[in-house]
């Protein structure tokens, strides 16, 4: 049976969700990859609990997220069954839609219809009562933002979300939702974006100055750029990594040589500091406070006890991101 440390929130640090009164660990746990119908229950529950072990109360997920589409749910709904049963006023609990999910007109995008139908099979999945954040999970240039907003308001009047999150949204788009939302009086407090020393889109979209100006605040996924910010790359691309076995986000095409050398000089630049380069990437993503918390994935319970790590030691010094950006852009 397990027993949760007594010591859960004595090393993890939390930022308050834009002007929001929401608290969220500086790390939060993603369910994207590893958490699906293929792979290892037991590796989940110790995941899961070593997390909640060392303060990470948020669980992100998404409608889809497996494979198969809704095992990572399933799955999780089974482990809160299992460990977390009497601990859920302790979870923050987030789910999306606005991708493939099932067949037909009815179950993609941004309709009233899909997001609807999308929360309700969600949380039958989860055998939940609510989740704390309910995000749509991409812009729908075919669905008007009034119909789209308006399903998001339902739900949370209907007490199947507390909180609206929106991701994959740009900096435009974001303030049109926004605004709608605030009229229908809608607690949208937060955005769900890629970001890492690799992508800056938030920065040159405008997302992430609207976020600021806006009160919202931002959670960042892919904050290792799918792997390519860690040190699985520097000598070459290794045959177990995610580039050969999926490529579906990260093609072998895109790691050049020019690009390898780059990761070199990060990873000396990490190891000067006292870091491995996934630590420092983290840091980097959570240098200032316009992001509230970074998404990790794990594959194993040690890693997420690496990525804990960053909340000991020093935040990046201007120096040394001045450093990252000359890296980078040499």
């Amino acid at each position: 049976m397990y027993i949760p440390s007594d010591k859960r929130y004595e090393k993890m640090k939390y930022r308050r969700c834009g002007k929001s009164g929401l608290m969220l660990p500086m790390l939060s746990l993603g369910f994207w990859h590893n958490f699906g119908s293929a792979d290892n229950y037991e590796n989940m529950r110790a995941m899961c609990q070593t997390a909640f072990d060392n303060g990470i109360t948020h669980f992100d997920l998404a409608n889809n997220y497996g494979p198969v589409y809704g095992s990572a749910e399933i799955n999780l709904g089974r482990i809160l069954r299992q460990d977390f049963a009497g601990l859920r006023d302790e979870l923050i609990i987030s789910t999306k839609a606005g991708y493939d999910m099932w067949p037909g007109p009815y179950g993609d995008h941004g309709s009233r219809k899909y997001l609807i139908a999308s929360i309700d099979q969600s949380l039958k999945r989860m055998g939940l009562e609510y989740v704390d954040i309910f995000y749509h999970h991409r812009m729908d240039p075919d669905t008007p933002l009034e119909e789209t907003a308006l399903a998001l308001s339902q739900i949370v009047a209907s007490g199947k979300a507390l909180y609206i999150g929106i991701s994959n949204y740009d900096g435009k788009t974001q303030k049109e939702m926004s605004a709608i939302l605030r009229e229908l009086h809608v607690p949208f407090i937060i955005n769900q974006n890629r970001y890492s020393i690799f992508d800056r889109t938030i920065e040159n979209n405008g997302l992430k100055k609207a976020a600021a100006e806006e009160g919202k605040g931002i959670i960042a996924f892919s904050p290792l750029a799918q792997g390519l910010l860690t040190d699985r790359y520097i000598n070459g691309i290794p045959e177990d990594s995610r580039v050969k076995k999926d490529g579906r986000f990260l093609k072998e095409k895109d790691i050049t040589p020019e690009k390898i050398e780059i990761i070199r000089k990060l990873n000396e630049l990490a190891g000067s500091r006292g870091q491995s380069l996934a630590q420092m990437a983290l840091s980097w993503v959570l240098k200032d406070e316009d992001v509230t918390s970074v998404l990790i994935g794990a594959s194993r319970p040690e890693q997420i006890l690496s990525n804990m790590e960053i909340t000991a030691g020093e935040p990046l010094s201007a120096e040394e991101i001045r450093k990252i950006e000359e890296i980078v852009n040499d």
